[in-house]
């Protein structure tokens, strides 16, 4: 099935996607879907070309993000491969939907994209056996970690550049896994800046696999249904390149893994940006 969160205005509204229309559920959101609201249709619907997308999961528990995880990402970035998942985390208020404008912060002039694959828990996850654990993913969806690379150098710390307010498309949709191959491997995941493909991949191609991921994560926090996990980017990033290249005003991101859809993003420039121009 696929599931996504509607903006309506009385506020969002959880749906499932049915041939060409949202069925309205009885849950505010995917998330608070996940974590048991009842679900059961309302007897609304919403065309799927008027559909206004909030993030899949709003306000997830925990956006946990898996950093150097694609050999030829990590090769480009001039690092060794890890022996361990890089970890690091965003918050809710970093996301935006799958169609909402990035907006370029007065602060930073080196805001990159990083297209990922990002699971979705479904069920409560502590010490879980990699051999497991696929059973507790809810679903798949895409994320785009757009990094302000100067501030994410700022110190050996990522932090400061990875959560920047609203930066975070993520959506268009959660697809639950029995639609999909097992782990989305074999999926095509590319990334277009004004219809230039930056970045082009295959699932699957991971250091560290979608079960050990997991499993580490559950090792020292307890996942939980809503929790969001983004997997890593492939190479193609702006920063790697030679000159480099960053996101601009005007311009149109578009991220697409096959399976699961597209997140389309305008490039716009904060009221500070845009004097004089």
């Amino acid at each position: 099935m696929k599931y996504a969160t509607l903006r309506l205005a009385a506020g969002t509204r959880a749906g499932r996607l049915v041939d060409d229309q949202w069925i309205l559920l009885d849950a505010p959101d995917v998330g608070a879907l996940l974590r048991g609201a009842s679900g059961e249709p309302t007897g609304g619907t919403v065309a799927v070309t008027d559909a206004d997308l909030a993030p899949v999961i709003p306000t997830p528990g925990k956006i946990m993000c898996i950093g150097h995880n694609y050999a030829r990402h990590v090769r480009e970035m001039g690092r060794e491969l890890p022996e361990y998942p890089t970890v690091f985390a965003k918050y809710a208020d970093s996301l935006i939907g799958a169609h909402d404008p990035i907006t370029l912060p007065a602060e930073s002039d080196s805001v990159d994209w990083e297209a990922e694959l990002a699971v979705v828990i479904g069920r409560v996850a502590r010490r879980v056996d990699p051999s497991t654990a696929l059973d507790y993913v809810a679903g798949y969806t895409i994320l785009n970690d757009i990094s302000m690379r100067d501030w994410q150098k700022r110190t050996t710390q990522w932090l400061q550049g990875k959560t920047f307010e609203a930066s975070t498309p993520v959506g268009p949709m959660m697809v639950t896994p029995d639609e999909l191959p097992p782990a989305c491997q074999g999926l095509k995941i590319s990334c277009t800046v004004d219809g230039t493909e930056v970045q082009s991949d295959t699932i699957g191609d991971f250091i560290f696999d979608i079960p050990t991921v997991i499993s580490y994560l559950s090792t020292f926090m307890t996942l939980r249904p809503g929790d969001v996990i983004a997997t890593g980017t492939p190479d193609g990033v702006g920063v790697g390149r030679s000159p480099q290249l960053f996101l601009q005003e005007g311009q149109r991101l578009t991220t697409t893994i096959e399976g699961i859809g597209a997140l389309v993003n305008d490039v716009v420039g904060e009221p500070s940006l845009s004097i004089g121009r």
